[in-house]
């Protein structure tokens, strides 16, 4: 009872526009001070403490320097020119070649809302100039991102995946199938209405296998970097942490010595960027430790498990249930925020019911990262249409076409776990 006070208090101060680390901490920091509760006051900064002394932690702050060096690198020029070459002659051809620049990016930066930002500014604006409407434009650069939340490095998965206490590098190779699927699927909606409107390819043929292979060579490093870091996780060269660094360090001597574009001043830009971004994150981390602990001392994933598990008895509607709750407080909460509250608490639900978590991280990333693609709370519709100055009216109409490809890429995922699971289970 008592921390469902909490929880709901938390939420209301996030309503309100207090800062996300600061509601979590107060929310957490409240339980030691009530009348009622019998742990002492210190409880509350030591597990503070605890959260910070995490080794798979590591991982954040480097792949948020890793998608801060990216662009400055090379690489994301040559994942465009590649993605345009490979997509550019179908229907819509820039749409297309957004969307597979996300996959290719997936790799790379990590982020949804960086993706997105990045492409409406590179690929947004030309293609309103073309004719597309900003509406259109600005749904599928912000939907698209939502590839890059699945296809690893994603840092949505490292924080599930310390937070559930779930492998990483299974994470990360589960998300390879998911984000294809996500990929074939918006392509193939797009297409339909680049049909109905007549959107016209940015290329009057296909591509000829030497222009691919020139794209190709061009971009190899680039496209390079997703292998190694998979090889590398799969053959224990490295763990998911020490990926991060790995990641970096290929950055730099690709883009310092190879392509020859990453200069001094923009890996010190870049570093200032990232600590204002760790900042942020951290806080939230750091706090959600209160939080967490409040969570577990209160019984109440035990509690949900048992009133789930008697009335679901089904592992799969179960499933769809929790991903019905998902996407709805995807559509309110920021999907950092959600991870960090709900992972504690559905992890031991979904694992008491016979859910492999691993299916059920892709699940639940691909669908709280979704709401921040909806409205009326999304960080990344907010991001594209402040970009291409569209409506929020004109976003949310054009974006039903790739509502409903998300949707039912995420039924499939349910209804069929091996989709998800069989390349883990295969290499792992």
């Amino acid at each position: 009872m008592i921390s469902g006070v909490i929880l709901v208090a938390t939420l209301l101060l996030i309503a309100i526009g207090l800062p996300v680390a600061f509601a979590i901490g107060i929310g957490g920091a409240a339980y030691f001070l009530l009348p009622s509760t019998f742990l002492p006051d210190s409880t509350a900064v030591q597990r503070i403490v605890a959260v910070s002394q995490s080794f798979p932690l590591l991982a954040v702050p480097l792949f948020i320097l890793l998608g801060n060096l990216m662009n400055g690198s090379g690489i994301t020029n040559r994942l465009i020119n590649l993605a345009t070459t490979l997509a550019g002659w179908m229907r819509g051809g820039l749409a297309q070649s957004s969307l597979l620049l996300s996959a290719l990016m997936g790799g790379v930066s990590g982020s949804a809302v960086a993706d997105a930002a990045m492409q409406a500014r590179v690929l947004g604006i030309p293609m309103v100039e073309k004719g597309y409407s900003p509406g259109f434009a600005g749904a599928l650069l912000a939907i698209g991102g939502l590839i890059t939340a699945t296809i690893p490095p994603s840092l949505g998965l490292i924080l599930y995946g310390y937070l559930g206490e779930v492998s990483i590098g299974r994470l990360f190779i589960a998300g390879i199938v998911p984000g294809v699927l996500l990929t074939i699927a918006l392509m193939i909606a797009t297409t339909i209405v680049a049909r109905r409107r007549n959107y016209v390819p940015e290329m009057d043929r296909k591509p000829t296998a030497k222009e691919v292979w020139v794209a190709f060579k061009d971009g190899f490093w680039a496209v390079l970097f997703p292998v190694w870091l998979l090889v590398g996780i799969r053959f224990g060269f490295f763990t998911p942490s020490e990926a991060g660094a790995f990641a970096i360090l290929y950055t730099l001597v690709v883009g310092m010595l190879i392509y020859r574009q990453l200069t001094v001043r923009q890996v010190i830009a870049a570093m200032r960027q990232t600590l204002t971004d760790i900042g942020m994150i951290m806080l939230i981390i750091l706090f959600s430790g209160t939080f967490g602990y409040v969570i577990t001392f209160e019984r109440v994933p035990q509690n949900i498990a048992e009133f789930a598990l008697t009335a679901f008895t089904n592992p799969t509607v179960l499933l769809f249930a929790i991903a019905g709750f998902l996407l709805v407080m995807g559509m309110l909460v920021e999907a950092t925020v959600l991870v960090m509250l709900l992972t504690p608490i559905l992890v031991p639900v979904i694992v008491a019911a016979g859910i492999d978590p691993i299916h059920f991280g892709l699940v639940m990333m691909t669908l709280v990262t979704f709401g921040g693609m909806t409205p009326p709370v999304g960080v990344s519709m907010f991001t594209v249409c402040g970009i291409l100055r569209c409506s929020y009216k004109d976003y949310t109409i054009e974006s039903l076409p790739f509502v409903a490809a998300v949707l039912i890429t995420v039924v499939i995922m349910i209804l069929f776990p091996q989709i998800v699971l069989f390349l883990p289970n295969m290499l792992m």
